[in-house]
Parts: C-alpha cells; structure tokens; sequence
C-alpha cells in the first residue's frame, strides 16, 4: 500500500511537468499565429526565420472574395498561400498582397507570412472583403507569377516612375467559373471596367514608419483612397494597365488603384504600392542621406551667389554677368555632356562647371571688351525667361494632354515664353535686368535649401532638365506634393525677390543705368588727351619716347669716364 501511494506521489510531478511542456508548445504555436478582421488593420513582427499563419474567421456568406495586405518599409516580406512557398503560390515584396476565392462553405482562411531573408520585419496588414458583384482584381493576368495577382508592380530610376498591374475581371459567386477574360468585347464582359489610378503623397521629409503606415491606413480600401488620394487618370480595359509618372526622391508617394465596374456600380482596390524613389540600404546614397556632397556644395556656392545678386547685382554688374554667364553655359553643357556621354554624374557636373566659368568670363570680357550692355541683357532676359517658362508650365497646364503627347508643342511654347521676356528688356532694360537679379538669385537661394531639405519648388527647373535628358519624360505625370515646407519656401522666395527688386531700384534710382565698359573708357580717355591741348598729358612725350630716353640715361650711367658713344659712319 505505502508502495503504491509512493509511486503516485512520483508520477504526479511526471504528469506535471509533461502538462507544462505540452502548454509551453501550445503557446508557441498561439505565438506564430496572428488572426485578422475583415477591414481592420494589424500590425505585425515577424522574428528571424518565423513563420506566421494569418487566420480570418467567421467570413460572412455574401463575401466571395478575400484580399490580404501586407506593407513593410524596406524590408521584404514573404506572403504564401501555403506553409512551404513553391511556384505561383508566393509573392515577396514590400507591398504584397494575396487574394483568395472562397468556396461555397468556406468560412475561415489560412495564409502564410515569412521573412526571406531571415531577418526581422515590422510591417502592417489588412483583409478586404469583396461581394459576388465586385470586379476581382488581378482575375485576368497573364504577365505575373500568380493566377489572380491584385498587386501593382512599381520600378523607379533618376527620371521616372512607372506602375504596372494585371487587368480586372468581372465578379461571380462562391463555387462558380468566373468570366473568360479573351471573351470579345461587349457590355457584359471585362471590357466594361475601368481603372482609375490614384497618387497619395505621405509628408514631407518624414520617412517614418509611422508616417507609412498611417499613409497606408488612408488608401488601403476604396473608400479610403477615393476620399485620400488624388485622381490622377483613368483607363480603359483597352489600355495598357501600366503608368508613369515623375521620379521625387526622398518624398514618399503611394500609388493605388481602383477598379470600376459601371454596369454594377460596383468597384474593388488592387493593393497599393509605396516608393520614396531612393534605396534604405545603400551605404552612399541613402534616402537618410540623400545628395551628393558634390552636389550639396554646389548648390550651397550657388545659394550664396544668389542672395548677393539678389540684392547687389546690379551695382556690381561684372559679377552679376559672371553668374548669369556661369549658369548659362554649365546648364547648356550639362545636358549636352549627359546626352552624349556615359560620363558618371560628378565628372558630368565637374567638367559643366568649368564650362560654365568659362562661360562666365566670356561674358564679362565680351562686355569689357565691346560695351555692349544689350547683347549682354538678352542673356540675362534668356535666364529669367527660363526660369518664367519652367514655372509656368510646372503648373498644372504642364500635364495638359497637347504638352504630355507632343514634346514639339512643349517645346515650342516653352521657347515662347523664354524669349517673349528679353524683349521687354530692350525697352525697360535696367529694370528688367534688376528684376532678374532679385527673382533668380531669390530662386538660387531656393535651390540651395532643397539640398539640404526637401522642396518640391526644385522640380520647377529639374523637370524641365528631365524632359531634356530623358526621351519618354513627356508620359510622366510630373505631379509633386505641395505642404507646408513648400509654402513656406514660397514665402522665402517670394521675400527675397521682393526685398532684392526694391532695394536694388531705391538705390539705383539716381546712378547712371549701366556702368560704362573700362575698356571703352579707356579709348575714350586717351583720345581726349591726344586731341585736347591744354591738357598737361598733351605736352608730354609720348609713352615710347619716355621708355627710349631712360634705357639711354642708364646706359649714359654705366659707362667708364672719357669713353665717348661712336659715331655712326
């Protein structure tokens, strides 16, 4: 008996500890499994080489379609339809999503979420759910690795941004064959849809997770990003399902698009994708580090260039010609080297600035030389016409369609409106000149804040850079966020170019309009001392003669006594 109650009084810490173990793998398991709620976001870690099962619910009869979100910054993501990623079942990017079809009793669903490389992620997730009526995302695709793929595919460079995604189809019930997508054209089939593709601009310099997130949050849904974001087009089933749009880096910008069915008044969302148009991992050039040095200390030199002709150019007229020269000509021989060359871009913008001072000394010795102050204007008319141009058609007219299709028609108004300026010059030209000192150099000091802060006012001149360096920059939509940065950068410009303009006419008023060329003053000055015989210098030899006698006196000085100069046979 004693024996007996022994052996029980062992078996129970056995039982014990096997009951502890058995709920500390319970545990893990709860712990690797995150559940989701249709339309309610989640957030999400997944630890180093864990996998995740996203588990939905309790999904209502009258939803026939599921699409899991799942969003990090920078780091990949994994998202499976099941546990061990194979062929067409997975997709990996930054922005992934998955959509299942449901079948007639299906009330829960299993998804898989993994970290490829290893490392941890932080990341945001969301369900849509779709009725039988909506439009299905993706349906139709023949390009991507997925049977239904509702992603958009971003790729980015220097210049632009394009947007790729696989049509829509129509909807159908749980269990039932969706529609032929070659099926011809017609009302009732995928040719009825519509895509309208939507720009979401998070804030300025914020490259948060926070702002991402809350940015992802905004148009992750149709509602939201129909309230959010900005329309910037709309296709037809008949166009290509692809866009492009103007490169901004360091600005985050979220790309969505909403999927219309017209018939049903009906829509769906593909899954929005995000770019900052600049890499979190490069060691060089980072989106936190964003910016050459090269390219900070020129614009920096150039800042300071500008606020002196700003509010001095006009009185120091020979340097204001070197700067206006200087900018002429390094532009000019930017893009000429960029458009013929592979040059790599610091030895692009080196050789542009020594173009460019030499430009600049041209300038000023073609003045110097020939006083004529006119020749001189047009380039400093050109200068602000091209500034005037570039702003205006940074407007919303520059994403008119006649510009967007036709570069001839961009080209031939933007040349317009650059050289309609420097003919007012030739009546007002000191005003205009003035005007031009306190508007560029005001727009110089501009450009040196955005590099070291972010400004969408830089696009003005980029943009136009852009359209020349690159062939197909006319498809791109070159919208660009306006935010308070922006504003208050307006208010600097606008202060600078007022405050230089009106010092520079006050002082001004009572001085000749242009100094007079020392060149020209000299010459002048020489003839009324050869014409003018009261005047001492007449009477004074000539400066050969002086220089002949003196060589004569020296050489009188250095010979020995009683030696004579002999005489000439």
């Amino acid at each position: 008996m004693k024996q007996r109650k022994m052996s029980g009084w062992i078996w129970c810490p056995l039982l014990l500890l096997l009951f502890l173990s058995s709920e500390g793998e319970v545990q893990a398991q709860v712990e690797n499994r995150v559940t989701f709620l249709p339309g309610t976001f989640q957030n999400v870690n997944i630890s180093n080489n864990e996998t995740l099962q996203a588990e939905v619910s309790r999904i209502p009869a009258e939803v026939a379609v599921i699409t899991l979100q799942f969003h990090t910054q920078y780091r990949n993501a994994t998202l499976s339809y099941t546990q061990f990623p194979g062929v067409g079942t997975f997709l990996t990017a930054v922005d992934s999503g998955l959509l299942s079809a449901l079948e007639p009793d299906q009330t829960s669903l299993t998804l898989f979420l993994s970290s490829p490389d290893g490392g941890a992620v932080a990341a945001t997730g969301v369900i849509l759910a779709f009725s039988s009526t909506d439009p299905v995302p993706g349906a139709c695709n023949t390009e991507f690795n997925l049977d239904i793929d509702p992603n958009i595919y971003i790729h980015y460079n220097l210049y632009e941004t394009t947007i790729r995604f696989a049509p829509a189809n129509l909807g159908y019930e749980r269990g039932g064959s969706p529609p032929a997508c070659d099926q011809s054209t017609g009302t009732n089939t995928r040719w009825r849809l519509q895509y309208d593709v939507y720009q979401y601009f998070l804030p300025e310099n914020d490259l948060s997770e926070r702002s991402l997130f809350s940015g992802v949050r905004a148009v992750a849904d149709t509602r939201g990003t129909t309230e959010n974001g900005r329309l910037v087009m709309t296709l037809l089933s008949s166009d290509v399902s692809a866009a492009a749009f103007n490169s901004i880096p360091g600005q985050g910008v979220i790309y969505s698009v909403v999927v219309r069915d017209p018939l049903l008044n009906t829509s769906a969302s593909y899954v929005p994708v995000h770019t900052y148009a600049c890499s979190f991992t490069s060691t060089l050039d980072s989106c936190q580090t964003l910016g050459k040095i090269s390219t900070k200390v020129f614009f920096t030199i150039t800042g300071l260039a500008g606020l002196f002709v700003c509010f001095f150019g006009h009185r120091f007229f020979k340097c204001e010609l070197f700067c206006m020269g200087f900018s002429f000509a390094a532009f000019f021989f930017f893009v000429l080297i960029a458009r013929t060359t592979n040059l790599e871009y610091n030895i692009c913008l080196a050789v542009s600035v020594v173009v460019g001072v030499v430009g600049g000394v041209v300038l000023v010795m073609s003045w110097w030389r020939f006083g004529s102050v006119m020749a001189c204007i047009v380039v400093v008319g050109l200068m602000l016409g091209f500034l005037l141009a570039s702003t205006v058609l940074f407007t919303p007219l520059g994403d008119l369609d006649m510009f967007r299709h036709s570069d001839v028609v961009f080209w031939v108004t933007f040349c317009c409106i650059m050289i309609i300026v420097p003919l007012f010059f030739l009546r007002w030209p000191r005003e205009g000149n003035i005007i031009t000192c306190g508007v560029v150099g005001a727009y110089a000091v501009v450009l040196a804040v955005n590099a070291y802060l972010y400004t969408s006012l830089s696009y003005i001149t980029l943009n136009i850079l852009k359209r020349f360096l690159n062939d197909n920059f006319n498809a791109m939509f070159t919208d660009v966020p306006f935010q308070t940065a922006d504003y208050a950068m307006i208010s600097v410009w606008a202060v600078l170019g007022v405050g230089g303009i009106v010092l520079q006419l006050h002082r001004e008023r009572s001085r000749p309009f242009f100094p007079p060329s020392p060149y020209l003053m000299w010459l002048q000055e020489r003839e009324r001392r050869t014409t003018n015989v009261l005047h001492p210098s007449h009477h004074f030899p000539s400066l050969p003669s002086r220089l002949a006698a003196r060589l004569q006196q020296l050489a009188a000085r250095r010979r020995p006594a009683g030696e004579h100069t002999p005489l000439l046979l």
